[in-house]
């Protein structure tokens, strides 16, 4: 089974995760959870970051807002690949989008949008699916009811304006 660890900087981004964390269960994606701070705890995100390989992890996920080192602190120790999530605390999250972003050469960070937990964990399946074969057609069939979703829409919103 592959495994993914989602690392966020504060207790409280929990709750702009759960889809992040809901997602990769659902392409059953086995996701270890934990809350570093790359800047109240370095060492244990050095240390973390050290030995996710060992440790089986395969893609790294980082959520952090306002300066949002954590994602780049992870990707300095690791070949693991990571996503950062930027959070969003203050300035809308630009800060946070801004620095999991603004990476120097050597550090990549793939970034999504700000609290898009949703899409990390997309990537994140995307990425694994070069390994493991089933994720491929679990990420086929998501476009195929994302598209289902969609026509549905449409025609209630073509309903809806008929009405009018």
């Amino acid at each position: 089974m592959p495994k993914a660890a989602l690392v966020m900087g504060s207790d409280s981004d929990f709750e702009k995760l759960k889809s992040c964390v809901s997602k990769l269960k659902e392409f059953n994606i086995e996701v270890d959870v934990n809350v570093i701070s790359a800047h109240r705890t370095p060492d244990k995100a050095a240390e973390f970051a050290k030995n996710a390989e060992k440790n089986g992890i395969e893609v790294i996920i980082c959520a952090a807002g306002m300066a949002a080192h954590l994602a780049g602190v992870i990707a300095a120790h690791t070949i693991v690949p990571v996503i950062g999530i930027p959070i969003k605390s203050t300035f809308d999250g630009m800060d946070a989008l801004l620095a999991t972003v603004q990476m120097p050469p050597g550090i990549p960070v793939a970034t999504v949008g700000v609290d898009n937990g949703t899409n990390a964990a997309i990537l994140a399946a995307q990425m694994l699916a070069l390994k493991y074969d089933y994720l491929k057609d679990a990420l086929k069939e998501a476009k195929v009811k994302m598209v289902e979703g969609v026509e549905k829409k449409n025609e209630k919103v073509k309903k809806m304006a008929a009405e009018l």
